[in-house]
């Protein structure tokens, strides 16, 4: 696996070693060991799974304090535009971002370490989403950042009047409203 840090310290893009040939590829996505000796020791306890079809738009999602997430993401069918942003406070990239556009067809993964805010838009017909976080779900500790912040300069790639957005994420709060990590 090839490991190559962001400019944004902390978050990393992994490109899994793929071997193929006219039956189709093998790929290992996750091994722990080669994992932690490049990104840190991360434990996780869920994988999750999303279905989008295009132009749906998830996030931008975290969670607060002692449940905060930290995410390794990937895309097992599709292709989607990969946003985190940063809200760690005192973080030097405070407000900044990145964004990768994650295929099935390449394999690559993104992780994003605990005090981000994360959200991806399907840039293909569909796309199957999985992710594997290192803390559980806390309804009571979730919040929205607000896509379209002009703040945070996201170029997602579709128009806005394409989108599909839940309606917690049509309400997302501002930037200037977020109390950093």
């Amino acid at each position: 696996m090839e490991f190559i840090e962001q400019y944004i310290k902390g978050v990393w893009v992994i490109k899994p070693n793929r071997f193929g040939d006219a039956r189709g590829y093998f790929s290992e996505v996750f091994k722990k060991e080669e994992f932690q000796a490049h990104v840190g020791p991360v434990e996780f306890v869920q994988d999750n799974e999303s279905f989008s079809s295009h132009g749906v738009l998830r996030g931008l999602h975290f969670q607060r304090g002692e449940f905060s997430q930290a995410k390794l993401v990937r895309v097992s069918r599709g292709a989607v535009l990969d946003v985190a942003v940063d809200l760690r406070g005192g973080s030097p990239t405070y407000g900044r971002h990145v964004a990768v556009e994650l295929t099935a067809h390449e394999g690559t993964q993104l992780f994003i370490p605990r005090g981000f805010a994360h959200g991806f838009v399907v840039l293909s017909d569909e796309a199957q989403f999985q992710y594997k976080v290192d803390n559980v779900y806390a309804p009571h500790s979730e919040a929205t950042l607000r896509f379209d912040d002009p703040e945070l300069h996201i170029d997602w790639r579709i128009p806005q009047d394409q989108m599909l957005l839940s309606p917690k994420d049509k309400c997302g709060m501002s930037l200037k409203d977020v109390k950093p990590f």
